[in-house]
């Protein structure tokens, strides 16, 4: 659907927002009841399904129930169904969750409008100070963005790092700051707690997760809605780091010779300090 966004009728917009809205709903309502609560007639539900090459809505709901499914399932169950995967041996685990990822990317890519990401590196590139925010299954993202990130200057802050307070990260921020948030179910409470008091206190919010039910999708300015579906037990982050990347990538960009400068810097240091190997 996000592929195909751009060349739908404004009605079948209509009803593919509330299919994305509504995942629950469409795997478990009749199509006349979606149709009252959505104030669309059952027929534009009929016509999205078609327009998404389904042969009609029922082969869609079937869709939407079976991802709901993969979501929702605790890792334990996932776990068990791949160990029980009877898959054609011709078609190798490896090749279906490369094929997963690569799809996962070129629908995020889809979804994204020409200028989103450029106007969310302007917030972070103008910030005087970044935060980010991960936890549980996010942690090693966060850093590892965080780690990228000190390269470009010394204004980025790993939320909750070992030893230090999240208060104390927080504390200060205002509208002259940003907030990079990373959470995915099942949702570390830390996390949307301070994505939530990072907004009241008027910093710019950037929520990345995999789940329009996140409960700091109100708190955020913007919001990436990343797939993670795969044959894997446990939530695909590839997607995520493509991002995530990205973002860095476009950061850099804008920081012009200051980065450049700072980068040499930490490459000079870490040498001197003995941190790397050196040939």
């Amino acid at each position: 659907m996000a592929a195909q966004y751009g060349s739908l009728s404004t009605r079948l917009r209509e009803a593919g927002d509330y299919i994305a809205d509504n995942p629950v709903s469409i795997a478990t309502r009749s199509l006349r009841m979606l149709a009252s609560e959505s104030n669309l007639a059952p027929a534009t539900f009929t016509r999205l399904a078609h327009a998404l090459e389904y042969e009609n809505f029922e082969e869609l709901r079937e869709t939407m129930r079976d991802q709901i499914g993969r979501r929702v399932s605790p890792f334990a169950d996932r776990a068990d169904r791949l160990q029980k995967d009877a898959a054609d041996p011709q078609d190798s685990f490896l090749n279906r969750y490369a094929a997963a990822t690569q799809d996962n990317i070129a629908a995020l890519t889809a979804a994204i409008e020409p200028g989103r990401l450029e106007a969310v590196a302007d917030k972070i590139a103008a910030a005087r100070r970044v935060v980010l925010l991960g936890a549980l299954g996010s942690t090693g993202i966060a850093e590892y963005t965080a780690y990228i990130a000190n390269f470009l200057g010394d204004n980025w802050e790993l939320g909750a790092r070992a030893g230090s307070s999240l208060g104390a990260t927080l504390a200060g921020l205002d509208e002259r700051d940003a907030v990079l948030v990373i959470t995915k179910p099942p949702f570390a409470r830390s996390t949307i707690r301070s994505a939530i008091h990072a907004h009241e206190q008027g910093a710019h919010v950037t929520l990345i997760t995999d789940s329009r039910s996140c409960p700091a999708l109100h708190a955020a300015d913007e919001t990436f809605i990343v797939p993670t579906d795969s044959p894997h037990f446990y939530t695909s982050y590839v997607a995520t780091l493509f991002l995530l990347e990205a973002i860095l990538a476009l950061v850099a960009k804008r920081a012009g010779p200051r980065a450049t400068e700072r980068i040499a810097e930490v490459e000079r240091r870490n040498r001197l300090l003995d941190e790397v190997y050196a040939r």
